[in-house]
């Protein structure tokens, strides 16, 4: 008997596990599937692609897709029906003004000149790495860096980080398509306890304007128009917990790819040239962020296997499996292995498409390049101590933990 036609079910473990064998059967098998009756999951590069710069389909689940009535979404609506949407969900007239406003406080030139602090917060890392032979790479320095250059951009006070890291994992875990009542119920504690400890921070700043990039928003204006207050403590809440959340699982991603593959490695470790595609290639090969969402606003047709037509209507859910695009052989040669000089790897999606493309992409490539090439360049010796193991999650793909032996001379590998 022919075995079925694979079927992305996020709840299945394995396909948590390990979602690119699964994504490998959807391109070869069943590339546009649709899943139930408002569902369509799309795994080729074009497919994907040409969705997320769509001008035809929206960012607004709440406004546009056709209302589910199971608990755990009914509980999702009442919930961001209580706050401003965040700039993820939004779509033109009202992602452009706020894009807009928030851009002219997070340009490039000014990610740029953040490059000596996150250097010297990463050698600090190292040094203590160094000094004591080994390191725990998430907690030690995947999570802390990123953490204190969104905090110090914000100017945020840092004394309260491992509380900010469980609020932040409480809330992105609430968006993950596994997410229960009891997840959510966190979720809304940690935004309960993260909302008035920012409004404090930002009420003091409004009297006390400063450098940083709260101030920036507090003053940007945009013919005439600001951000109002809901919109600024959404968007500075989405800030504080994606602006560390992705970078976080770029670092332990790539590291790990580059300990499983250790020409690689040594490659980059021998040649700083390869900093900038080597990011992108590691962003392609393992991205922290598997899939994101649009809602066509009209009827959109895809080609599948054997001259099939899937539609995809008004109100539907379209699933664009950016893992999945991130291993097309049809864009990508050999796919499923790390080749850091990858001609093309800057075509990766990793970072979404469009204008959804992400705000904060040059900042977490920038602190990623810091991080792991600092790490391969100081270290000629570098061995896991345990077996990595990754977080339970579909959305975002990261490590829970890393731990390394590390020195600055070479041992020989059992």
């Amino acid at each position: 008997m022919a075995e079925a036609a694979p079927v992305w079910n996020p709840l299945d473990p394995e396909f948590r596990a390990d979602p690119y064998s699964t994504y490998a059967r959807l391109r070869a098998e069943a590339p546009v599937t649709r899943t139930d009756l408002d569902t369509v999951v799309l795994a080729r590069y074009h497919d994907v692609a040409q969705t997320l710069r769509g001008a035809q389909f929206s960012r607004d689940i709440d406004a546009n897709a056709t209302p589910r009535t199971d608990p755990v979404s009914l509980r999702r609506r009442e919930r961001r029906a209580q706050g401003a949407r965040s700039i993820l969900n939004l779509d033109p007239p009202d992602h452009t003004r706020l894009r807009r406003i928030v851009t002219t406080a997070f340009t490039p030139t000014s990610i740029e000149r953040l490059r000596p602090r996150i250097q010297a917060m990463v050698d600090t890392v190292l040094d203590r790495a160094e000094a004591s032979g080994q390191m725990e790479l998430i907690g030690d320095l995947a999570f802390p860096v990123p953490f204190l250059v969104i905090s110090e951009l914000l100017d945020m006070p840092t004394d309260e980080s491992d509380m900010i890291r469980n609020w932040s994992e409480a809330i992105t875990a609430s968006l993950e398509p596994t997410a229960t009542i009891e997840t959510l119920d966190e979720a809304e504690a940690a935004i309960a306890n993260l909302v008035p400890y920012l409004i404090a921070v930002i009420e003091e700043r409004r009297t006390n304007l400063g450098e940083d990039l709260l101030s920036a928003l507090l003053i940007a204006e945009d013919e005439g128009d600001r951000l109002d207050a809901q919109e600024l403590i959404t968007f500075v809440v989405l800030l504080y917990v994606a602006g560390h959340e992705t970078t976080v699982n770029l670092i332990g991603n790539a590291m790990l790819a580059l300990l499983n593959n250790r020409d690689q490695l040594e490659l980059w470790r021998s040649d700083p040239g390869l900093d900038d595609n080597a990011i992108d290639e590691l962003l392609r090969f393992d991205g922290p962020v598997q899939h994101t969402v649009r809602v066509p606003m009209e009827h959109v047709e895809y080609a599948g296997l054997n001259g099939e037509i899937v539609a995809a209507n008004p109100g539907d859910l379209v699933f664009t499996l950016l893992g999945s695009a991130n291993r097309d052989p049809e864009v990508f040669t050999d796919p499923d292995r790390l080749w850091l000089a990858r001609p093309n790897a800057s075509r990766h999606l990793a970072f979404a498409a469009g204008i959804h493309y992400c705000l904060g992409a040059s900042l977490a490539k920038l602190e990623a390049k810091i991080a792991v090439s600092s790490l391969i360049r100081r270290f000629e010796h570098i061995e896991m101590l345990s077996e990595p193991s990754f977080r339970d999650r579909v959305t975002i793909r990261g490590l829970d933990r890393l731990e390394l032996e590390v020195s600055a001379t070479a041992r020989q590998r059992s």
